[in-house]
């Protein structure tokens, strides 16, 4: 910088002895200097989504490559703060019924990136959106708590009936179906963010290009080149813009760990998660950070596609793998084995953790695996199993642990297993279409509590995507919803969770952590084990 100023200098100086006009052209350089300035003084924080954002519409874009982006595109009710807690956000305050069932929110005066007020009706319109079935949202469920939202959405019902209405320009009232003390936290979910009304219903594709997208968050959108990065700007028309620290964010695609990892030593990232190859190493220099995150990676078998139509051949795969092996030899993260579904971290009535209460509901047994897959191809007259294929979105560490799975099955089974890979978008597609035989998955919670994992296997639900039903599982969920006895809707949640592994559509591998490396000059980034990143408070020294 220090040469470009003399540079500058001698050049207005040079141009001073050849002419008036010189005077127009010195003050010109100046303006370019002090832009140049104000751009190398901003604060930009440099992230990587991984890949394409699935969708920027709140009810859409429920999956892990749009969420954490959009937690701070758009804003809810209440944002976590960082002891998890719900805390006002939109709404400045709300009232809870004596029954425990209405809640009304009343909101601040707050704008959207338009300079428009946000209004209870826009938050109205979009928790009807939500649960209206001609968005397909597939995050629709969440809704369900609200009285008449779920007949909405499966056609029972109507708009009319779904128990939210705005009752003035700054007021939302909301009946629910029986009290959830977890409402609060629920609705500071993507799912439940407003959308400027006016601009949706002008336009459909309002969410797919940065400059016609509108939000009411910490940021904006002012750049979107798909599949390859996008990029927040400050919201000037933030409530709380005064408390935001980043100018800017910075977001990449890119779905190698080592080639993110190598992007983090040169400084074109802030942030990496850890090569599996470099875990014990940067762990051991105490680089590697580690916090707790609420979910389960985990594997689908498709009950519409042989062979997993037999319940002993999808236990027999699932007995065959080794949880342990794998955290400890494939993943290095840390991370907990896992042998049930719901992840620990939620208490019941008496103080006891769910996941040791409920035990270990799938075990590592090769010989019982063999016995199993046996049965099973005699069950259904196989003198040779069917083709199986699994299937993983693209990503390094999915491919290890996918090429592992394949070994196990191959020693334990003597079974071939093919392996393919799919983009993002295609694979989330195919798998919500049941078009995928064998897959991978992963769930983060939603909301604070065991029933938010279990519910997903519901007959129907939009995250089963097993083709499995069952009605004595379906009937215990929706007994645990509306139950209000704590001690009871906790034994009612481990008969789902004990049933969902007697006929095991799914299996799993381990509990999710959030393990990660951050730049030393970057703070306030926070990671919620149930909820998404948030970078109202982050910056950058």
């Amino acid at each position: 910088m220090k040469k470009l100023v003399v540079l500058l200098l001698s050049l207005v100086l040079l141009l001073g002895i050849v002419g008036c006009t010189t005077t127009e052209n010195s003050s010109s350089n100046s303006g370019s200097e002090n832009d140049e300035s104000k751009e190398e003084s901003k604060k930009v924080l440099k992230l990587n989504n991984g890949s394409e954002p699935t969708s920027f519409d709140p009810p859409i874009g429920f999956d892990s490559v749009s969420w954490n982006a959009l937690n701070n595109l758009m804003e809810g009710m209440t944002r976590l703060d960082q002891d998890d807690q719900p805390q006002p956000a939109a709404a400045k305050e709300w009232e809870l019924s004596d029954d425990g069932k209405t809640y009304t929110f009343h909101l601040r005066d707050a704008k959207w990136s338009n300079g428009e007020p946000v209004t209870a009706e826009d938050f109205e319109y979009a928790w009807k959106r939500l649960a209206n079935p001609d968005t397909a949202s597939p995050a629709a469920f969440l809704a369900y708590f609200i009285e008449g939202a779920e007949a909405f959405n499966t056609g029972e019902g109507s708009e009319e009936d779904m128990m939210v209405k705005a009752v003035d320009e700054s007021t939302l009232e909301v009946q629910l179906e029986s009290p959830v003390p977890y409402f609060p936290s629920l609705v500071s979910n993507p799912a439940f963010f407003p959308v400027h009304k006016d601009t949706v219903e002008a336009d459909p594709e309002w969410h797919t290009e940065a400059d016609t997208y509108v939000s009411n968050g910490p940021f904006k959108l002012t750049k979107w080149e798909h599949d390859s990065k996008f990029v927040f700007s400050k919201n000037e028309n933030y409530w709380d813009v005064a408390n935001v620290k980043l100018d800017e964010v910075d977001w990449a695609m890119v779905d190698d760990t080592n080639t993110e990892y190598q992007m983090y030593k040169t400084g074109e990232l802030h942030t990496s998660d850890v090569p599996a190859d470099l875990s014990e190493e940067l762990f051991d220099n105490g680089q590697a950070q580690v916090e707790d995150q609420s979910g389960t990676y985990f594997y689908r078998f498709n009950l519409d596609m042989e062979p997993f139509q037999n319940e002993n051949i999808r236990k027999a795969f699932a007995m065959a793998v080794d949880q342990q092996k794998i955290v400890e030899f494939v993943t290095k993260n840390e991370e907990k084995p896992a042998h049930g579904f719901v992840a620990y971290g939620f208490e019941d009535a008496s103080g006891g953790d769910f996941r040791e209460v409920g035990g270990d509901l799938v075990t590592t047994d090769a010989n019982k695996a063999k016995e199993l897959l046996e049965k099973g191809m005699e069950e259904e007259g196989y003198n040779e199993l069917p083709n199986v294929t699994l299937t993983y979105n693209t990503s390094d560490a999915h491919k290890k642990i996918a090429e592992t799975l394949q070994q196990m099955y191959k020693e334990v089974l003597g079974v071939n297993v093919d392996l393919a890979n799919q983009e993002w978008n295609v694979f989330s597609d195919e798998q919500k279409q049941l078009k995928l035989q064998f897959s991978r998955s992963s769930f983060l919670a939603d909301y604070g509590d065991p029933i938010n994992f279990l519910e997903s296997f519901q007959t129907g639900h939009s995250m089963n995507r097993t083709g499995w039903s069952s009605e004595e599982y379906d009937s215990l969920i929706q007994q645990a919803k509306e139950e209000t006895d704590e001690a009871k809707r906790f034994e009612l949640m481990h008969e789902a969770e004990a049933l969902l592994f007697e006929e095991m559509p799914i299996f799993p591998i381990h509990f999710y952590n959030q393990v990660y490396l951050q730049n030393e000059d970057v703070t306030g980034i926070v990671r919620h084990p149930v909820g998404y990143m948030e970078l109202k408070d982050a910056a950058i020294k």
